[in-house]
């Protein structure tokens, strides 16, 4: 129960933030540091247990990554490359990934 009250916490800010008026553009920039392990076009990489991103959800990713950077999510290889961005860069990378296909 505890774990879906943080999920619809965490929904319902991104709705008042308005994620979707980030910008893709600057977010496919920073993408450059998830290639290696999420692939060129966000398709995953099983020998680097990175799941395929492609065209998530924008508030999914945008949630995943503030989950990872508060520590509620563990996975000690992404974290170095993702704990000095900005709340905006969260959701400008979600804005790219979305869109990928």
């Amino acid at each position: 129960m505890k774990n879906i009250s943080k999920v619809l916490l965490v929904i319902s800010m991104l709705s008042a933030q308005n994620i979707f008026a980030a910008d893709a553009a600057a977010g496919k920039s920073l993408y450059a540091k998830c290639v290696a392990c999420h692939g060129q076009n966000g398709e995953g990489n099983p020998s680097q247990k990175a799941p395929r991103i492609a065209g998530q959800h924008d508030w999914y990713i945008y949630s995943s990554l503030v989950a990872f950077k508060k520590g509620e999510r563990k996975n000690p290889t992404m974290l170095p490359f993702i704990k000095n961005l900005s709340d905006k860069d969260y959701q400008d990378l979600a804005a790219y990934v979305s869109q990928m296909k």
